[in-house]
């Protein structure tokens, strides 16, 4: 395994509801040309039943690129595959960790990890009509489950099927009980035990999910044999410090983004989305954190937030936000 998406994998932006849209990956991609980048998660009925295909449109800027599918039949699952790699994916991706009450209804997510058997049938059938990467997302086990037992079980399974390449986010999910937010934070976290899988299972590629907060953190799990690092909140909110770094630490290539550089390279964007009907605020909301810990930062976000919002906002409204933030010399 030797694809695009697989050398990316070794940092990736976890897949995030209502955070990482087409306009927050195309303004990641600005500050790390190899990080893996992820799509909110897409439910294979939307695409299949529903016929919302306007939910695969992405820039080709992002690539390498994953699609993130939720959902439980295999055959539908393998439609949906088909789909977003028609669209030009570089990997499909099987959600079995998210644990919201609307995706176990569904019987998707991280119930998931209660029918290992269930997943590898949607592995294989999805397998079968895609020539990019299938690779799944999970927990370390849900409820009462044992993860030092279901988890080596499902790894065996999904395995058999096809699947080379799984991030295991450190965390059971409680499916009753916990909010998905809880969910993120409160199950303890098992970094050991995702090290031990990739102890035993060297074969497959493993990457790590949950609680990691800096590049520092990433390069000590890759130090001590993992193969990729999967970061959500910290690079949503930091994005400056996690992500514009994220080529020369990680990747050994380039040097750091000059996130004041950043901005401006997304006026052309801005000013497309405009064109094309869009609202500021809806681009702008995923860049407050750029600056996080530098003076001006707070003004920054101010700025963007109050300004982004009224009728006709346009690009001048980052450009001037840019005022309020020290140059990087300064700090």
């Amino acid at each position: 395994m030797t694809g695009k998406a697989t050398q990316a994998a070794r940092l990736s932006v976890a897949p995030m509801m209502d955070w990482t849209d087409r306009h927050c990956r195309y303004f990641h991609r600005l500050l790390s040309s190899q990080t893996l980048l992820y799509t909110e998660m897409v439910t294979a009925p939307a695409l299949v039943r529903g016929g919302a295909l306007h939910l695969l449109d992405f820039s080709p800027d992002e690539h390498p690129v994953a699609l993130q599918l939720g959902g439980s039949d295999p055959k539908e699952l393998a439609q949906a595959a088909r789909l977003g790699a028609e669209a030009g994916y570089d990997e499909i991706n099987l959600n079995c960790g998210c644990p919201s009450d609307r995706v176990q209804s569904g019987t998707f997510g991280a119930v998931l990890m209660k029918d290992p058997g269930r997943v590898a049938d949607c592995v294989s059938s999805m397998r079968a009509v895609v020539d990019i990467d299938v690779t799944v997302k999970c927990r370390i086990g849900v409820d009462d489950q044992n993860p030092e037992e279901v988890l080596p079980t499902f790894l065996e399974q999904i395995r058999a099927a096809g699947c080379q390449r799984v991030t295991v986010h450190a965390r059971k999910a409680w499916l009753q009980g916990l909010s998905p937010k809880e969910n993120r934070d409160i199950p303890p976290l098992d970094y050991d035990l995702v090290h031990r899988m990739k102890a035993a299972f060297s074969d497959l590629h493993i990457s790590i999910n949950g609680g990691i907060a800096s590049l520092d953190e990433a390069r000590a799990h890759l130090e001590a044999g993992l193969d990729g690092v999967m970061i959500g909140r910290a690079a949503y909110h930091q994005p400056g410090d996690i992500l514009s770094a994220a080529d020369q630490r990680i990747f050994a290539t380039g040097t750091p983004r000059d996130p004041f550089k950043v901005v401006q390279q997304m006026v052309p964007y801005v000013e497309q989305h405009l064109a094309n009907g869009g609202r500021l605020h809806q681009i702008t909301r995923h860049m407050l954190g750029l600056f996080a810990g530098r003076p001006g930062a707070r003004a920054w976000r101010r700025a963007l937030s109050e300004g982004a919002v009224h009728e006709g906002a346009g690009p001048e409204v980052m450009l001037k936000a840019l005022d309020r933030v020290a140059p990087m010399a300064e700090v």
